[in-house]
């Protein structure tokens, strides 16, 4: 059964596609996120707020969330 969680903004995504919710904000982080810009596996959900959150899902893609990631994964383990 597939359970899905909202990631902000409407946006909702299968909870058990996500492999990793992680900040920005490390040099890491950017680097993996600038690398996949250009592949078209990055998907921004912010609706044009600042990413609080990454998701990397099992399907190689890269999701940004203006949730933060505590909050994030309070609602992954809630459902």
């Amino acid at each position: 059964m597939k359970v899905c969680v909202n990631i902000g903004f409407g946006n909702i995504v299968n909870k058990e596609r996500v492999i990793a919710i992680l900040s920005p904000d490390s040099t890491p982080i950017k680097k993996l996120k600038n690398e996949f810009k250009n592949t078209g596996k990055i998907i921004d959900a912010t609706k044009g707020k600042k990413t609080r959150a990454i998701l990397i899902t099992d399907s190689g893609h890269i999701i940004m969330s203006a949730i933060a990631p505590q909050t994030l994964a309070e609602r992954i383990n809630e459902t």
